[in-house]
């Protein structure tokens, strides 16, 4: 979140300049010749001028065509929303990389008014094509790559495994919501702190960043903005509950879209009325505030060890 061509007019003299054109790189050089005609050396000269300039222009072409662009920040945004609608390629990750120095350390914050660079890094990498001497080295590198993917792939199943074996664990499809689950605040602890009184769900160390899953299968309900919740994702169950996850850094699904258990739906973080990044979870008989009932109950009824 990023050489012109110069020749000398010649002087009509007994002793004259030619130029000898050296093709590559468009270099020229000039040397003494004896003998040649001040009209002679002016006609050499300016086919070498003409091939310089030819080959300087196309050099800042590719600067004018990847300035990158700039985006400003109005009421409601958060990268993740940014990164999807500008269809920035690395998604939000890349956008806050790209803009660390405006964002700060904290990601979920982003202001009104700030100016996000949109591909500033991309653009840049794009810049630095390669010279007319590096086609064969890029060949030759290239079985190297076409080499290297097949792990990549083999790599790629492993990981699928590991997110979701805590789903598959249970035999139900059901999940923790976020992996090696801790509950720093326990449901029902009371406490100045909530609007009710009491703790509504169950909050689970999580850094900003850390992935967001679905408890269960279900419908989603709702995914955005919700006041002091921050960006919140709202699913119903088959069995007619609703589970809420709270104070997201970014959401991975809409409204309506159906989920499985186990499945990433965002990234933890401190949107809202938070002191610090974790995940808030809740289990509701309903999809607003106020229909809650004990989260890990809930869980450990689905067979989720917590």
């Amino acid at each position: 979140m990023p050489a012109k061509g110069k020749h000398r007019r010649t002087k009509t003299g007994p002793i004259s300049r030619g130029v000898l054109a050296a093709g590559t790189g468009g270099a020229v050089l000039a040397l003494p010749l004896i003998g040649a005609t001040g009209a002679h050396a002016a006609e050499q000269s300016a086919p070498a001028a003409t091939s310089a300039a030819a080959h300087s222009a196309p050099a800042s072409a590719p600067a004018a065509k990847s300035a990158p662009k700039t985006y400003s920040v109005v009421s409601g945004d958060y990268l993740a929303k940014i990164a999807a609608e500008k269809k920035v390629k690395g998604g939000w990750q890349k956008l806050y990389q790209d803009n660390r120095d405006v964002v700060g350390e904290n990601p979920s914050l982003i202001l009104p008014g700030m100016k996000l660079t949109l591909g500033a890094k991309a653009s840049g990498s794009a810049e630095a094509a390669p010279s007319t001497s590096a086609p064969s080295a890029a060949k030759k590198a290239a079985p190297a790559e076409k080499t290297a993917a097949p792990a990549e792939k083999t790599a790629a199943p492993a990981a699928e495994t590991a997110d979701s074996g805590a789903s598959e664990s249970t035999g139900s499809g059901w999940a923790a919501p976020v992996e090696n689950p801790n509950v720093t605040t326990q449901y029902r602890a009371s406490g100045a702190s909530w609007s009710s009184g009491y703790h509504t769900g169950a909050d689970f160390q999580a850094a900003s960043g850390t992935s967001v899953r679905s408890i269960g299968p279900g419908t989603v309900v709702s995914a955005g903005w919700s006041g002091s919740y921050g960006n919140e994702v709202v699913i119903q169950h088959e069995d007619g509950m609703y589970s809420q996850y709270a104070h997201l850094s970014s959401l991975e699904v809409s409204a309506g879209q159906t989920v499985t258990g186990g499945q990433q739906i965002g990234l933890s973080g401190t949107t809202g009325n938070s002191t610090g990044p974790h995940l808030h979870f809740e289990v509701r008989t309903g999809p607003s505030y106020g229909s809650d009932v004990d989260p890990i109950a809930y869980l450990r009824s689905h067979g989720v060890s917590i």
